[in-house]
């Protein structure tokens, strides 16, 4: 799914960011009322179990906000909305979140695409947005602008943490089989990046479409090129079937499969076979609470409203996103949004992961990434992974806000 970064330009929102651009400083009303966080993600689609985590896990944030007396007696809520996985349908639903519903904050997404669209209605408005998926482009100009934020990783840190690993230890002949979407594109980026500094031959690029359920004529093709690493770029549903194609393929007997982002919810749908010996990153496993004091706190309050269970990645950033913008409006004393982008500008934290910070330059989440590997089956289903190294937070790894355009 390609899809343009730009809304439809109307008569209201070149007024709202003519509006923006003329203000001195970018100052939204304080509401005396409950504070709205807009939450627009995919719970319909091919990303639908991911999505649904990431509600999960940010009402905790709200619970835990709401249970501490919230900002002077105001209470926070989380509005919710399904945007389908598509960037129309995003802005649509975010549009109606600011001017109908009157959010203070938007969070959410689960697509490079969408969040570019969510991010170009909230900033038209001079709306704080912190978004929670993965990309490189909303931290860089013309797409960022001061009221963006991005606790998500980006697919640069992802993939050069993941290369690095991968192509020092499995070989220097590489295939890509990446979704054909800017997720896929910009993951690839990443890698190329990284392996051009470490000798690495791409043996091929190949495309598959978002939603695809058929990789079978795909599968020969790599074969025969005889690859050291299939690079296996894709998300959710995606990443089970071509996984579980690829191993009844046979693909691993003389290849190894490695993916940036290797997710806990698609390693539970397709169980421990499609798995097997993949390599990836992740931005969080429920398993560092035996050595993260606050996994182990977010994971014990997860389990307690979700019968037990643990949250998964892309859940833990729904956690992450709104609690940063909770937080950033509680050291400003209210959702003054310029008063609340210069709390979070800068602000050190450890919410659930370890130590964390947002650059001020663009805003972007300084993080580790850790680097793990599927494991058997064991005592625990919920224990599926091992981390087998972590890239520590450090702005090094991130693009420059130089090369980003900023000044």
């Amino acid at each position: 799914m390609e899809t343009s970064k730009k809304a439809a330009v109307t008569r209201r929102t070149l007024l709202a960011a003519s509006s923006l651009l003329a203000m001195p400083s970018i100052v939204r009303a304080q509401s005396a009322d409950t504070i709205k966080i807009g939450f627009p993600v995919p719970l319909t689609g091919p990303y639908g179990t991911e999505a649904k985590d990431q509600v999960a896990c940010a009402q905790i944030a709200i619970a835990e906000f709401n249970e501490a007396g919230g900002l002077n007696g105001r209470k926070a809520e989380l509005l919710v909305r399904d945007d389908k996985l598509d960037p129309g349908e995003a802005a649509t639903r975010t549009i109606e979140l600011i001017e109908k519903d009157g959010a203070n904050f938007i969070c959410g997404s689960l697509s490079a695409a969408v969040q570019l669209a969510v991010n170009n209605v909230a900033k038209q408005r001079g709306v704080i947005y912190n978004s929670i998926s993965q990309s490189d482009q909303i931290a860089a100009l013309p797409d960022w602008s001061k009221t963006t934020f991005h606790e998500g990783m980006t697919p640069h840190l992802t993939a050069g943490a993941v290369g690095r690993y991968a192509f020092s230890k499995y070989g220097k002949k590489v295939v890509f089989l990446q979704a054909d979407y800017a997720y896929g594109h910009e993951m690839v980026a990443g890698f190329k990046a990284v392996g051009e500094k470490m000798g690495i031959e791409v043996l091929a690029d190949l495309r598959h479409p978002l939603g695809a359920t058929d990789f079978s004529t795909l599968l020969p093709r790599i074969q025969s090129l005889k690859p050291d690493i299939l690079v296996l770029v894709n998300f959710g549903r995606d990443q089970q079937i071509s996984l579980k194609q690829a191993t009844d393929f046979g693909l691993k007997k003389t290849t190894k499969i490695v993916a940036p982002v290797l997710l806990y919810t698609a390693r539970q749908a397709a169980g421990e076979k499609a798995f097997e010996g993949v390599v990836g990153g992740t931005s969080y496993y429920w398993g560092i609470e035996s050595t993260v004091p606050t996994a182990k706190a977010f994971n014990d309050r997860y389990r307690k409203a979700n019968e037990g269970r643990v949250p998964s990645d892309y859940g833990a950033l729904g956690y992450a996103g709104v609690r940063a913008l909770l937080e950033g409006a509680r050291r400003a004393g209210g959702t003054d949004t310029a008063k609340v982008i210069a709390a979070l500008e800068g602000l050190k934290y450890d919410f659930y992961k370890g130590a964390q910070e947002i650059r001020a330059c663009d805003h972007q989440a300084v993080q580790p990434v850790f680097i793990i590997e599927s494991k058997a089956a064991g005592a625990n289903p919920n224990d599926v992974f091992n981390v087998i190294s972590t890239d520590a937070a450090n702005a090094d790894n991130l693009v420059s806000c130089k090369d980003e355009g900023h000044v």
